[in-house]
């Protein structure tokens, strides 16, 4: 049996690329070792989050499933960082774990050019340097034109509670280790990465009046622009705090800490560290915060976020029980860190495709990020790429300028990737442009394009556009009077710290301007900062202009002797595809990009 396209990988980067390649009309099978582990969220049970929200809505823009699935799951949403700037808020729900896995399921048997298989994959078919299929773990061989790789952290899995190491992809489930071994044996360089979890916890067993509540926004917003409106009953999750016990537990047991004693090799998030390292590298803080997640609106267990941690198991229990509101808590399951095989993504392009390995591509934490919505923007990008491909038509790239999607991947094909990466939003120069309101106006077009959704979704966001648009329009040209002072232009009014919209439409003359919420927000935002905004599209019109400029594939580099050397490995190493990527590498110098501009233009000829 041949088929168009192989996804491997049954995880949010999975999920989101057989969804694109079969609603994109081409047959596509996915495998995966159990069908019950589809869409699991093996670590904290919530979607969105500082940035991941951004990513959420522009998955949902795309026509993914993430943001449908996770209104459909989510057991409590919340807006975060209202109390700065609209660039940094960011939509987060926590999640029914089970729920949301079987949403996912349904959305996948709900494609007739989707077929679900059931095995190990152990290795590739390769044929004249190009792939042609993928090799079960039994000797079956399954032909491809494409093959997307969404392994997360089964590559060689290692799990370590203190000084166990127990072989595993996650908790209670085998590694892949011959498919990572057979990657290598490619000639595809690997290096190891490490994450961790922290322990579960029996909900009966904690106190939660000696936490603090944290509730759900009262109006809560949908992540996908296709749920008209959320109607939940939220559940609270629960705030409490590590203290000197707690500490002094943790520093009494740091050398039979993996990661303290050696054990683990890989390197760790520094964003996200485990207890244990949150103490030693902070030890000036008396305490750390936790949050009290629930797993599930019936689940018995809640997540202990902030608590990661590879302690052995009695000492976990230990330090769990100094902490305030847990001291008879139960652990459910223990917390532990995992080293995974990863490929640094150098080695691909910006469509995901392999530079080594032709018709194979790569999405997740295969390519050393970390996060659900990190991988299944990836495998939502990989899924579209391979059927362009297969079509002959041209690649799927976004811009930094475009979406964090785009940010996302320009990191990873143009940065060393020493620890597991996650998005930020530091990280994107245009965030004021990237809002998490706005994700519809910027790319559901490619999605129409695709056959990703419907020719309708595009014209309803034309026409609230054209409401906004309107709405501005009528608070450019109507004046009102506010206080003692004279009549003010509303639009000019509104840019004022402090006014809203909801205070200005009550003076407008002709009365309200019949906005919903999602329009009255994305007027309210462009208006207040338009100055702001328009600074930063000039400049990233400068950067559409460097990325325009596409670097010859098998330029060579080698003999630009006006090139610093460090420039020349790099740039041999990391093969930008564009001068815009080539001046972000690490080690290329202004002067390095000014000369590689002089021989493109040239042709790469000295002469």
């Amino acid at each position: 049996m041949v088929y168009p396209i192989i996804v491997v990988g049954g995880g949010h980067a999975g999920c989101e690329a057989a969804l694109s390649c079969a609603r994109m009309g081409v047959e596509t099978l996915l495998v995966t070792m159990r069908r019950s582990d589809i869409a699991r969220m093996p670590c904290n049970p919530a979607i969105g989050g500082l940035a991941k929200g951004q990513l959420v809505r522009e998955i949902d823009a795309l026509g993914g499933e993430m943001g449908l699935c996770i209104d459909h799951a989510g057991i409590q949403f919340r807006m975060l960082n209202r109390g700065k700037g609209p660039a940094v808020w960011s939509p987060r729900a926590q999640a029914d774990k089970a729920a949301y896995h079987e949403r996912m399921i349904s959305a996948l048997e709900a494609e007739d050019d989707l077929e679900l298989l059931e095995a190990e994959i152990a290795g590739l078919m390769v044929e004249g340097g190009e792939v042609r299929g993928v090799r079960t773990a039994g000797g079956e061989e399954i032909g491809a034109t494409k093959v997307i790789l969404a392994l997360g952290t089964f590559p060689n899995g290692l799990m370590h509670i203190g000084e166990k190491q127990i072989p595993g992809g996650r908790e209670g489930e085998p590694p892949s280790c011959s498919l990572s071994d057979a990657l290598a044996g490619l000639a595809l360089e690997r290096a190891r990465l490490k994450t961790g979890t922290p322990p579960r916890l029996v909900k009966g067993s904690i106190d939660f009046s000696r936490c603090r509540l944290q509730p759900g926004d009262e109006d809560p917003a949908p992540f996908s622009f296709r749920t008209e409106r959320l109607v939940v009953d939220q559940i609270p999750c629960h705030l409490t705090w590590t203290g000197e016990k707690t500490h002094e537990i943790i520093n009494a047991n740091i050398g039979r800490a993996p990661l303290f004693s050696g054990q683990i090799q890989g390197a760790g998030p520094r964003y996200c560290p485990s207890i244990e390292d949150k103490v030693v590298r902070f030890s000036e803080k008396p305490r750390h915060q936790l949050f009290l997640e629930p797993e599930g609106r019936d689940s018995e267990e809640i997540y202990v976020n902030g608590l990661s941690t590879s302690l052995p198991e009695e000492v976990q229990l230990e330090m769990v029980r100094s902490v305030r509101g847990l001291e008879d808590a139960q652990i459910a399951r223990y917390g532990y860190a995992i080293e995974y095989d990863f490929f640094p993504p150098y080695q691909i392009h910006s469509t995901l495709e392999s530079r080594k390995l032709p018709n194979l591509y790569l999405a997740g934490q295969i390519n050393g990020t970390s996060g659900y919505e990190e991988a299944a923007a990836q495998g939502l990008v990989a899924g579209i790429n391979a059927v362009l491909a297969m079509k002959g038509e041209g690649p799927f790239v976004l811009g930094r300028s475009e979406a964090y999607i785009g940010v996302l991947i320009d990191d990873l094909v143009t940065k060393e990737i020493r620890e597991p990466y996650r998005m930020f939003t530091s990280r994107a120069e245009y965030r004021l442009s990237l809002r998490q309101d706005n994700a519809e106006e910027r790319l559901i077009r490619y999605a129409v394009r695709f056959g990703l959704l419907p020719r309708e979704q595009w014209k309803g966001m034309t026409e609230a556009k054209r409401a906004v648009q309107r709405g501005r329009r009528r608070l450019e040209g109507e004046s009102v009077r506010m206080g003692m002072t004279g009549k003010t232009r509303a639009a000019r009014l509104l840019q004022r710290p402090g006014i809203t919209l909801d205070d200005l439409e009550q003076l407008l003359p002709n009365g309200p301007l019949g906005l919903d919420r999602r329009e009255r927000e994305s007027l309210e935002i462009r208006i207040k900062y338009s100055g702001y905004i328009r600074r930063q599209d000039r400049t990233a019109e400068k950067l559409k202009r460097m990325e325009r400029r596409r670097i010859p594939d098998g330029f060579s580099y080698r003999d630009i002797e006006a090139l610093s050397t460090e420039a020349r490995e790099v740039l041999e190493k990391f093969r930008p595809e564009t001068l815009g990527k080539a001046a972000r590498l690490a080690g290329v110098r202004n002067s390095d990009v000014s000369v590689l501009m002089v021989f493109i233009e040239r042709g790469g000829d000295e002469g």
